[in-house]
């Protein structure tokens, strides 16, 4: 398994790394990641015109897109693009932060589990 980490380096740019999660094969009921310790969890429903300019991540903070298509772009100017079962880990909570916008002009829903 794998996830986007979205972060910010010392100039305070915004930059993606891919991330892959270690997993332990625990026999009949497959396998499993280490457990981390969470803050709190959050259900998120966005409108389909969802479009919002350079911001900072609220929190360090798993997003689990359930549906719909978004593109992230850093303040460098990299794009990527994440769907549904899409996992990112967003820590770009200072500098100059990326822009969020729907692909798809459909409502969109995500999980926030803050770090």
């Amino acid at each position: 398994m794998h996830y986007t980490r979205l972060y910010t380096d010392e100039q305070g740019e915004s930059n993606f790394e891919d991330v892959n999660i270690p997993l332990i094969d625990m026999g009949s009921i497959g396998y499993l990641s280490d457990v981390r310790d969470v803050e709190s969890l959050q259900f998120r429903q966005n409108d389909a015109d969802y479009d919002w300019d350079f911001h900072n991540a609220p929190a360090r903070q798993f997003i689990i897109l359930l549906d719909g298509e978004i593109e992230i772009t850093t303040s460098r100017g990299d794009v990527r693009k994440f769907s549904g079962g899409d996992v990112l880990l967003v820590e770009d909570t200072h500098g100059k932060g990326h822009k969020t916008r729907n692909i798809k002009k459909q409502i969109r829903k995500s999980v926030f589990i803050r770090i």
